[in-house]
């Protein structure tokens, strides 16, 4: 398995770029797959300005489990394609992280995103949410507009559209859901299944 640090390493071979230096950091599809995330990631300083992306998708990381505490201003983190199985160790970046691409994983709990008062979008198709019941854990997220929760076992027995309403009912504020943009017509429906209920 390949370290942070070699990861690093590589990148600023491969890009005649010092990682720390760099505004996008690119360690995904490595060979071998980074397993384990460490305090290497905390000293790429330039992540901190605006537009800032990490990308560690395409590896074997079966665990967040580094505090970000060096990357407070991060504003895109990419963790798809991994074995992650649980959100956390993310509250560092609550105050600046605006997208969380974490597609293609294991999850099947949306705890650890509480602390995400920026949070934009989060991406999260093809995991393991058996439960519309989870999304009432980030109702609360402010600025909450975009999500991509397709692929999930929660969808299994219902058309695209019953699916949209679910998520709507318990997400009333987003823009866009699983690509598509939320229209009135569909705000109505997921007010009528709601006040049915």
């Amino acid at each position: 398995m390949t370290t942070c640090a070699a990861a690093i390493k590589k990148f600023e071979e491969k890009t005649g770029e010092t990682a720390s230096d760099a505004k996008i950091v690119k360690l995904y599809c490595q060979i071998p797959p980074i397993a384990k995330l460490d305090s290497s990631l905390n000293n790429l300083a330039a992540c901190e300005r605006a537009a800032a992306h990490l990308q560690l998708s395409t590896n074997n990381i079966d665990k967040i489990g580094l505090a970000f505490t060096g990357l407070k201003n991060l504003k895109i983190l990419s963790l798809g394609r991994n074995v992650i199985k649980k959100i956390e160790k993310l509250d560092d970046l609550g105050d600046s992280l605006e997208e969380l691409w974490i597609s293609y994983n294991q999850i099947s709990a949306l705890e650890g995103l509480h602390a995400m008062t920026k949070l934009t979008t989060l991406y999260m198709s093809n995991n393991n949410l058996k439960n519309f019941a989870e999304l009432e854990k980030i109702a609360g997220l402010p600025n909450l507009k975009d999500v991509l929760f397709v692929g999930n076992p929660m969808y299994e027995g219902l058309t695209a559209a019953e699916s949209r309403i679910e998520i709507l009912r318990r997400l009333p504020n987003l823009a866009k859901i699983d690509g598509s943009m939320v229209l009135q017509r569909d705000r109505d429906e997921a007010a009528a299944a709601a006040a049915e209920e």
